[in-house]
């Protein structure tokens, strides 16, 4: 799976051409289409940016708002989501370390008692 698809996996149900994606990515230090790695952190982290990236960009069109209606829910349902589902990718992105941080991190504690 390569960083196109992987994106695409985590912005399911929402229509962007191909060429919109790559930018989305390449804004965020991604290649489309190299080879995703699940054990990257930075590649996960990178991901989710340019997954929030995306949310926040259709949050701020207004005119798109409009024409959002799915089944039930209405307008102003779907924003509360989509707002909803940003908070929650900034907090998870905020949590997220990057294989730089991984690797200097230290697993040894010190405690020095006087």
């Amino acid at each position: 799976m390569n960083n196109l698809q992987r994106l695409q996996l985590e912005t399911k149900g929402i229509n962007l051409s191909q060429e919109e994606l790559i930018i989305y990515l390449q804004e965020n230090n991604l290649q489309p289409f190299d080879e995703y790695s699940p054990q990257s952190a930075t590649s996960k982290k990178n991901i989710y940016s340019s997954a929030l990236s995306i949310l926040e960009s259709i949050a701020n069109n207004p005119s798109g708002m409009k024409s959002y209606k799915l089944d039930d829910m209405t307008v102003s349902d779907f924003h509360d989501n989509l707002l909803a589902r940003i908070d929650q990718l900034e907090r998870k992105i905020r949590t997220l370390k990057t294989d730089e941080q991984l690797q200097n991190e230290s697993s040894f504690f010190m405690l020095f008692d006087n």
